[in-house]
């Protein structure tokens, strides 16, 4: 390649100083001090070896050359070289061509924007490139191209040589040797025929130095047209990439190239695409390449692998050949095309197209699937290790997906999978039931068809179907807040419109009490909770997981235990009862017993919504136990028997202590407790409701809201405080029942049947009476052996001024009431025990008059039974 620099006549005077230092770089100023051009190396070391050579100073190894291959140095400054672009082609704005094709595309398409196909490869071009190996030995020589030619042996040098003008190699000791127009490997073969002629014992080497620039015109279409100076290896494309590249509004298929030899036109599309031909991209010197406006354009979009606008080749292009341009399309069949063209009145026209269709200029096609949907494929989700999609063909049956029985998570319920199954003629869809754990175990296989979906439950999705949600549901509500679980709603709908569907569920009597959250499954298949349901069988009574349980036809009582946990140890399998209801009959329910003590649960055979009790074994246990406190050998809680009495169960305790009172026992029951705290609150609504209708009574007849010095707004705040005393009252339920042992063995008619939860506090021999109520100095005194109930009176200051000691009462330890008979006509009542409690109440004459009280004597009998009761046992139990 020639430098085209004029050097200043000081520089070139410098020259020789250059020579004799041997120096390998250009100066950094000129002599008169002006700053010299920065220069790259492989530029600087050509430019100082050309002017050596021109100045005699020429070597046998010149700078920058070697014995072997020359590498030519990147083209010079003077030789336009295009910068890649600022923008990628997606910042680029839109050609009028692309813009058009925007417009009509965006009645298919909206959105989307097509490039022009092939003219970004310029854009991103870089500058011409340089070889950087050897050149092939079919390169074709000329004028001005550098030979190197090393001789080895009887005569040793190497010379750089130029094909001269015309066109010969002149080589020391050898005539002129023609090598324009020949290629490198004929010159090579030629100079070894000459040299084993000529120069007998030596061999020779050749390989190519700098290369020769030729010129050519680039015009039409380009960015800058013009000559460009290229070197003897460039082709067409680096023609027009000097030039700029090709505009969009300039053809890429029907390139003119003129000058020596026959006109040709080049295509460039099959390059670009990568589509098999023969495309000569050789450059001859004096060469013209033409680039003429655009052809016949058209856009492919849609389902293919290079969407874009596309250049026809000559006017019976088809859209089979336009594909090939677009990469083809996504899939090999199945394609649908919509063709966007023009009618004969400019209007834009849609029409159906096939391969074979010609295409005008403006098309539009858009390469759709003609049926995009999956076929011959099933698929296994739920509880699984991770969800699966098998082909028809390689999976036809449920054992051949499943085939690794590692896909089931170890909690995976296999008694029930559902099935989805797909019509194809009506796309709806119904369950079938499977027993997946049959199927593995080698039982009968299920053949799948196309789209089905199988989905395994896990034991919570199962547990679920007994939750509180699900019982609510079944009765026809809906949890409110739970609009997460639409399949709740399913289920109230379906028992709304047919009551008794899930009646042999809600025999069964599950607790509503316990909430579970809704299970991922029915979330995404709502149906399949409803489907659950129906299919489920009812197992209550002695097994370990009592519940709901989904299974299919003919499914042995086996696999269903195992699903339940077995069977417990207290279980009656001589009693196994079994009920059943025809399905799609009117027929009865049956119901019958089932003796399978020889354990061979698999010869009973279930169905869906049969019903199973595993009845318990008899045991005359009871179902609680009796707490024993207080003064026994072994006070503690027991378990009972069935039948089993009082005196028994001390004797179990060791008996009760020397220091046991037993006429002071205080037994408790909790259905007395609960009758006691009825009478309560029904004595406390009385009150309330009796002066209430008093009161109103008086306003209405207009009679005196006074009394015998009694406001009735007091007789009513009165009863009000003492209805709530009563609401408040903790009653104790006790009994009264004999406890000691000796009379219990004399009287054995008086020996209490045990009942679970009762409990029986003995206390200590006490040495008190205890005096309450209307008396100046209440409290408890020392029992004195004797003494009447006037005398324990009279020893706690005798009665206040408003006492009504005619009432008075003393509940007896053992807790009975009997009356005081403080009266002097009863000679002060009856011999009072240690431990009793008297009670001397106010005398109501005042609120009598309005009817206020008609028995409070009763009410604080009450009260004062259950407090002494539960003083004794709060004493104990300390």
């Amino acid at each position: 390649m020639r430098a085209l620099f004029v050097l200043p006549v000081t520089f070139c005077l410098a020259l020789p100083a250059l020579a004799q230092t041997g120096a390998s770089t250009l100066p950094a100023t000129l002599p008169n001090g002006a700053p010299l051009p920065t220069l790259p190396q492989a530029y600087q070391q050509d430019v100082l070896q050309r002017i050596l050579n021109a100045s005699g100073g020429r070597a046998d190894t010149p700078l920058g050359t070697t014995t072997g291959i020359q590498t030519p140095p990147p083209p010079l400054a003077s030789q336009p070289v295009v910068p890649p672009p600022a923008s990628t082609e997606a910042d680029a704005p839109l050609t009028p061509m692309e813009q058009f094709f925007t417009h009509r595309l965006g009645t298919l398409l909206p959105g989307v924007t097509l490039r022009q196909f092939g003219y970004d490869m310029f854009s991103r071009s870089a500058p011409q490139p340089t070889p950087a190996a050897a050149l092939p030995d079919r390169y074709v020589l000329g004028p001005d191209d550098e030979v190197q030619v090393a001789f080895r042996g009887r005569a040793r040098q190497t010379v750089s040589v130029r094909i001269n003008r015309d066109g010969q190699l002149l080589l020391p000791d050898l005539p002129p040797i023609p090598a324009a127009g020949r290629t490198l490997a004929d010159l090579r073969a030629d100079l070894q025929q000459r040299s084993q002629r000529d120069l007998q014992g030596s061999e020779v080497y050749v390989s190519i130095g700098q290369v020769r620039q030729i010129s050519v015109f680039v015009g039409g279409e380009v960015v800058r047209p013009g000559f460009q100076t290229l070197t003897g290896f460039a082709t067409v494309l680096d023609a027009l990439a000097a030039s700029g590249g090709v505009r969009p509004a300039g053809t890429l298929r029907t390139i003119r190239i003129e000058g020596a030899g026959p006109a040709r036109t080049l295509d460039l599309y099959p390059l670009i695409a990568g589509i098999a031909g023969d495309t000569d991209l050789t450059l001859h010197p004096g060469e013209r390449i033409v680039v003429p406006s655009a052809g016949a354009m058209v856009a492919i979009a849609g389902d293919v692998a290079r969407p874009g606008i596309f250049e026809l080749s000559g006017s019976n292009a088809s859209l089979e050949q336009a594909l090939i341009l677009a990469g083809g399309s996504m899939r090999p069949s199945g394609n649908h095309f919509i063709l966007l063209t023009t009618d004969a009145a400019g209007r834009r026209s849609f029409a159906e197209a096939s391969p074979r269709q010609p295409l005008r200029r403006g098309d539009v096609v858009l390469v759709q699937p003609d049926a995009d949907v999956t076929t011959n494929q099933v698929r296994l989700s739920g509880h699984v290790a991770a969800p699966l999609s098998r082909a028809l063909g390689g999976a036809g049956s449920l054992r051949g997906l499943v085939r690794d029985p590692r896909l089931m998570l170890s909690d995976s319920y296999p008694r029930y999978a559902a099935i989805l199954r797909t019509n194809p003629t009506s796309r709806a869809r119904s369950v079938v039931g499977a027993d997946i754990g049959r199927v593995l175990a080698g039982g009968p296989d299920i053949h799948l068809t196309d789209d089905d979906e199988v989905v395994l439950f896990s034991a919570t999705d199962i547990d679920f179907l007994s939750s509180a949600f699900v019982q609510q549901a079944m009765r026809g509500r809906v949890p409110q807040g739970d609009a997460t679980c639409p399949a709740l709603q399913r289920v109230a709908n379906a028992a709304t419109a047919a009551p008794l569907r899930f009646a042999h569920i809600r025999s069964a009597g599950f607790s509503e009490a316990a909430v579970a959250e809704c299970p991922v499954v029915f979330r995404d298949h709502p149906d399949l909770l409803t489907v659950l349901l129906d299919a489920s069988l009812v197992i209550t009574g002695e097994v370990r997981k009592p519940g709901l349980y989904p299974i299919v036809t003919d499914t042995g009582m086996d696999a269903l235990l195992e699903a339940a946990g077995g069977p417990t140890d207290m279980a009656d399998l001589a009693a196994v009862e079994l009920s059943r209801q025809p399905p799609g009959r009117s027929a009865a329910l049956s119901r019958g017993t089932i003796d399978i003590r020889s354990r061979n649960f698999a010869a009973v055979r279930l169905s869906p919504r049969d019903i199973v009790r595993m009845a318990r074994s008899f045991s005359d246990r009871d179902t609680g136990t009796v707490m024993l406190s207080g003064e026994f050998v072994r006070p503690g809680t027991y378990d009972i028997r069935r039948g089993e009495r009082l005196s028994e169960l001390i004797a179990r305790a060791g008996g009760i202590t020397q220091q046991a009172y037993p006429y002071g026992a205080v037994f408790t029951r909790e259905a007395v407790r609960q009758r006691q705290q009825e009478g309560f609150q029904r004595t406390a609504r009385e009150m309330e409701v009796g002066m209430m209708q008093l009161a109103s009574a008086q306003v209405s007849a207009g009679g005196s809201a006074m009394r015998n010095g009694v406001s009735l707004a007091d007789s009513v705040r009165a009863a009000r405080e003492l209805a709530a005393g009563l609401r408040e009252t903790r009653a104790a339920g006790r009994m009264v029942v004999e406890a000691n042992p000796v009379v219990l063995a004399a009287r054995p008619e008086q020996d209490v049947l045990l009942e679970p939860g009762d409990t029986l506090t003995i206390p200590k021999r006490p040495g008190d009476v205890t005096v309450v109520g209307s008396v100046l100095n209440p409290g408890s005194l020392q029992f004195r052996s004797g003494w009447k109930a006037m005398q324990y009176v009279e020893a706690a200051g005798d009665v206040q001024r408003f006492a009504d000691p005619d009432r008075a009462f003393i509940v007896m330890p053992n807790g009975t009431a009997v009356s005081a008979q403080l009266g002097s006509w009863t000679e002060g009542g009856p011999a009072i025990p240690p431990g009793s409690l008297i009670v001397v109440p106010q005398d109501p004459a005042p609120y009598e008059t309005w009817g206020f009280v008609r028995d409070l004597t009763q009410v604080l009998t009450q009260i004062s039974i259950s407090s002494a009761a539960l003083a004794v046992i709060a004493r104990e139990a300390h």
